[in-house]
């Protein structure tokens, strides 16, 4: 019961939260790019203090010495929402490939689109990927990382989804290092459900792959070491969960 109060309690708090920034942020779409990016910043610590307070959620970040100084493509577990609001927290300027559809989401859309985020119609198949690789290559060249779910949606603890190919497009036509990412966010965010559970998430940076290989290899090597990593973290973190 006392879990459900907080969940609730979080619910309402992020949401009025986000509202919030929402509107003082509307003067940030007349000035520079970057003060977007870093009202979006604070948006998400915000959110993951509220987390942290109401929820009882915290997380912990490993694996930094896995993430290189030169730009890298980061290729991310997604397990929950909080995957698509830590990026804000925790990196400097990211370049999220997200849904299409998200921009149409009032005022966050916008912001979306000023931050300069990678938005696909997954829609529209291969015209989508080649408008992705155009907008990417765009992005890249200024320097900013490229942060990217290869399954594309939301998977389950124990059921993760097909990997599908944009990340493998990136990885060939930005000649970047990627960076996999495991987490294990869908043990105390989970999807479509309102409850949360205390505890600790973890993000962990793993091995840098690098550019140049085959797309086969380069997808095999991805998938193994992600899942492979989820697959300990979420162990790891039932053991440490409450009956």
């Amino acid at each position: 019961m006392i879990r459900k109060i907080r969940s609730h309690l979080f619910n309402i708090a992020f949401y009025l939260w986000s509202g919030f920034m929402a509107l003082i942020m509307l003067p940030t779409l007349l000035l520079p790019r970057r003060v977007c990016v870093f009202f979006q910043h604070q948006w998400a610590r915000g959110a993951m203090f509220l987390l942290r307070h109401i929820a009882g959620i915290g997380y912990e970040i490993r694996g930094r010495e896995n993430l290189p100084d030169e730009q890298v493509l980061i290729a991310s577990k997604h397990q929950s929402a909080w995957d698509t609001i830590i990026w804000h927290a925790v990196a400097d300027d990211p370049a999220i490939v997200l849904k299409k559809e998200l921009l149409y989401i009032p005022l966050y859309g916008w912001y979306a689109l000023k931050a300069k985020m990678l938005p696909v119609d997954r829609a529209a198949h291969a015209k989508a990927l080649r408008q992705m690789l155009r907008d990417a290559r765009a992005i890249a060249a200024t320097g900013r990382n490229i942060v990217i779910f290869p399954e594309g949606t939301r998977s389950s603890p124990d059921k993760p989804n097909p990997y599908l190919p944009g990340v493998a497009a990136l990885y060939r036509e930005l000649k970047l290092p990627v960076v996999p990412v495991a987490v294990n966010s869908g043990l105390y965010w989970p999807r479509r459900k309102i409850d949360k559970c205390p505890g600790t998430i973890v993000l962990q940076y793993l091995e840098p792959i690098p550019p140049g290989l085959p797309r086969r290899e380069f997808m095999q090597i991805l998938e193994s070491r992600i899942e492979e990593a989820t697959r300990a973290l979420i162990a790891e973190g039932r053991e440490k969960m409450p009956d």
